[in-house]
């Protein structure tokens, strides 16, 4: 039998060990994720930029009521055991309420919740709407080591539910933080509403869906206002950059991004893509009456019309009517 001398030491060796085991695990990611081991803070710009242009986006383009916009920009700083959004995923309310309708208290305050219970949060960052399709908006945001990750969102306004925005962007490598990050953003479903074009009105999707990249094949219904069956791929339809600030938010200059600006609209120095966009056009009508003398044939019509306009050398329209012998029902 052991003495207690010998179980009380058994003992403190047995605590010790566990308060090394807890030690080494707190602040870790979940998932077994590594540490940043960047230094302490780090500020970054972040610059989002429209590409929603009429020659990159002919079809549908809204030209008002209203016309093509972007939401205020709503992101966070955050650890990997929170999500904002992440894609096959299904959106929380906030979520849908901010893709659906702009509105953004309810995801502030899931944010807020997640920072408050979780630690999860580290900041939570903002910028002004755009009110065209190819303006641009800026802001300021900061990370940590335990909170390098960030996402964002951005509406597509008109929309059902579309939106841009990153998912859990890592800015920490390598035990650094990143110089500068650029990405293209392209079109998502929120999963909440079924409309299929920018202005259609509002058909909640039952049972929900979970979030999906919106191609130029799906929806793969020829109504989509993003249907492009003659790409391969959407151009993007807008981009992301964010830089590192080395001096203080009030010395900085945004980064030159080789932009063009006119007014609200900026282009890209490089060629804006041109998507072609094909004639489409209505079903025939039904013939008309058969006209003609009688004792020999006659002729009978029926048209068609225009729905879609060609674009950007997309194939243009056939002949809108259509004529066929017949022999007279009522000859003359």
């Amino acid at each position: 039998m052991e003495s207690p001398s010998a179980t009380a030491a058994l003992g403190r060796a047995l605590w010790t060990l566990l308060l090394a085991m807890l030690g080494s695990t707190v602040g870790q990611p979940l998932g077994g994720e590594s540490i940043c081991t960047a230094r302490p803070l780090a500020k970054y710009s972040i610059t989002f930029t429209g590409k929603w242009s009429q020659t990159a986006f002919p079809k549908q383009y809204p030209l008002f009521r209203p016309p093509a916009q972007w939401s205020s920009l709503l992101g966070a700083a955050h650890s990997s055991d929170y999500s904002m959004w992440r894609k096959n995923e299904y959106v929380s309310n906030g979520l849908r309420d901010f893709a659906e309708r702009g509105e953004a208290w309810t995801l502030m305050k899931e944010i807020e919740a997640a920072g408050e219970k979780l630690q999860s949060v580290h900041a939570v960052f903002s910028a002004p709407a755009v009110t065209s399709g190819t303006g641009q908006t800026s802001a300021e945001l900061e990370v940590h080591p335990r909170h390098s990750l960030v996402s964002f969102v951005v509406r597509i306004v008109p929309s059902p539910d579309w939106f841009v925005g990153v998912d859990s962007l890592d800015l920490c490598e390598g035990g650094r933080w990143k110089e500068q990050v650029a990405l293209d953003l392209y079109p998502h479903d929120a999963g909440t509403d079924s409309g299929f074009t920018f202005s259609s009105p509002n058909f909640a999707t039952i049972p929900q869906g979970t979030v999906t990249e919106i191609t130029s094949s799906s929806p793969s219904h020829p109504a989509n206002s993003f249907y492009y069956p003659r790409l391969k791929s959407l151009p993007p339809i807008a981009k992301v950059t964010l830089v590192r600030l080395r001096q203080s938010p009030r010395a900085f200059v945004p980064p030159a991004l080789d932009l063009a600006s006119r007014g609200n609209e900026i282009v890209d120095s490089l060629s804006v893509p041109e998507t072609p966009l094909d004639c489409e056009v209505s079903l025939w009508s039904s013939w008309g009456l058969c006209g003609g003398p009688c004792g020999k044939l006659g002729a009978k019509s029926r048209t068609r019309y225009v729905r879609v306009q060609p674009a950007n050398n997309g194939t243009p329209c056939p002949e809108l009517e259509e004529e066929s012998e017949c022999t007279p029902d009522n000859c003359v």
